[in-house]
């Protein structure tokens, strides 16, 4: 049997005309805000083109830094973050075919089989058992949602942007870790600088109480004199302890951030010098724009804008008729008394128009949700350029600001150094005092430490530097959704 019903081809074409003509009224959608309406025409910090520059990917491999390039590598080998990052990348890879699916008829296929008897009262003669009928159904069904205003569309679109944010926050997941380990090593550097420093004060203050000690006890020096030198050495040793364990502290920091067995880092790094390696001096795009097209967030923050617009057209679509079109084909056997029958039946239809009149509210409150969301999309993305442009700037001011107050710190390190060697000269010929010598220690020690610090602080503005310019992560080409 066969059953095949249709429509008049007058139907069809007046749904078809008035389908039409309802998809010219759809609402246009808000424009999207531009990344040149959000940043300013020029960067007001310098920039750092004093010397020779280094592009932002993978500047580890050329700041002349054997160590920090292993540890870097060693942590982007096999991270979790990362790992986590390309899981939800993945996520939204998958959303792209889940929405893509809504554009394609969907088919299924079902089968049933049942069994029993059947009699019709006066015809079963008495006593008789009625016969068993066994009856065999398989089917195919199809169905498709012809997606006459483009909402499913929008939601591929929606989802396409998502998982092209996801792709860029997988890169910004590189370049944070990238980031850590670097300031994680630079304050280790500057760590083991400061404890070299205070080791070297530490054992010159317990020579002086040393030599102090030896004097009382000849009779030249005052007790109190002396107790002052075993008091400042105390005081120093007690200083260098605190500064080994805080040593201790960032290094094992380290480990967790490169995932090498502590030993092994111990030996990469003593195998390291200490003295503090030179910062690169990176290398960004003279315009604002240019270099805030390579934030992997700034990007990522766009294309949530998009999807928003897009979920935009979706919730609109709901207002207008949807049309559908289903269809079957399916066999029957069925078997009873020894005998069997086999019927086919195939049906085209039904080809539906269903246009909502009354949704209790739901369609306009689903407008202005998707509304709701994409401002809430634009006002993060403003935020976020805002951000980003203040990170530049703050990173070039403070790297500017360590190499031009270097000269005058190893100016300072240098002549202090120097007080201090005649002053000792003059406590060891009885012609100053220890008091004297004393603030001469201390005053070579903060410079030195301050030196140490400056250099730490260039090395850190330009990690700064490479995490706010995006790490030389390059934004794709728009490409059409398939």
């Amino acid at each position: 049997m066969t059953a095949s019903p249709r429509l008049p081809a007058r139907q069809l074409l007046a749904a078809a005309a008035c389908a039409a003509l309802l998809a010219g009224c759809a609402t246009a959608l808000p424009p999207a805000p531009t990344l040149e309406s959000q940043v300013p025409a020029a960067w007001q910090a310098p920039l750092p083109h004093g010397g020779s520059t280094a592009q932002l990917a993978d500047w580890w491999h050329h700041a002349d830094d054997d160590t920090l390039a292993a540890l870097i590598d060693a942590a982007l080998a096999g991270n979790p973050t990362l790992a986590a990052a390309q899981a939800r990348l993945a996520q939204a890879r998958a959303q792209i075919d889940v929405q893509r699916a809504g554009l394609s008829p969907q088919a299924g296929v079902g089968a049933t089989a049942t069994r029993g008897n059947a009699s019709t009262i006066g015809t079963t003669a008495k006593g008789v058992e009625p016969p068993i009928i066994t009856t065999l159904q398989a089917g195919l069904q199809a169905s498709w949602e012809i997606d006459l205003f483009g909402g499913q569309r929008a939601l591929v679109d929606a989802a396409t942007a998502r998982a092209q944010g996801a792709e860029a926050l997988a890169h910004l997941a590189r370049v944070s870790l990238a980031a850590n380990v670097a300031d994680s090593y630079y304050g280790l550097r500057l760590c083991q600088a400061v404890l070299q420093t205070t080791e070297g004060d530490a054992a010159s203050r317990g020579e002086t109480a040393r030599l102090a000690v030896i004097s009382r006890d000849a009779g030249f020096t005052a007790p109190a004199t002396a107790a002052l030198a075993e008091a400042s050495a105390a005081d120093a040793r007690a200083r260098s302890t605190q500064q080994r364990a805080t040593c201790d502290a960032q290094r094992k920091a380290l480990v967790a951030l490169t995932g090498l067995p502590e030993p092994d880092l111990k030996q990469k790094l003593a195998a390291a010098q200490v003295q503090q390696p030179q910062a690169a001096l990176l290398s960004i795009a003279s315009l604002p724009a240019d270099t805030l097209r390579q934030r992997p967030d700034v990007w990522a923050a766009e294309r949530e804008v998009l999807a928003t617009r897009a979920e935009i057209h979706t919730a609109d679509a709901a207002r207008w008729p949807s049309l559908s079109l289903g269809g079957t084909i399916g066999a029957v056997q069925i078997r009873a008394a020894g005998g069997s029958r086999d019927y086919t039946s195939w049906s085209f239809g039904p080809l539906q128009l269903a246009l909502p009149l009354f949704a209790g509210g739901r369609i306009a409150a689903g407008q202005a949700a998707a509304r709701a969301r994409y401002d809430e999309a634009v006002a993060n993305y403003q935020a976020k350029v805002r951000q980003a442009v203040q990170e530049v700037e703050t990173a070039l001011v403070q790297g500017a600001a360590a190499r031009d107050r270097e000269p005058d710190a190893r100016a300072a390190v240098a002549g202090y150094r120097q007080q201090f060697k005649a002053m000792e000269a003059l406590y060891q010929q009885g012609m100053a005092s220890l008091p004297q010598l004393e603030d001469a220690r201390r005053n070579l020690l903060a410079v030195e430490n301050s030196l140490s610090q400056l250099q730490h602080d260039d090395q850190a503005a330009g990690v700064a530097l490479y995490r706010a310019a995006g790490g030389g992560w390059q934004a794709p080409e728009p490409r059409s959704t398939p």
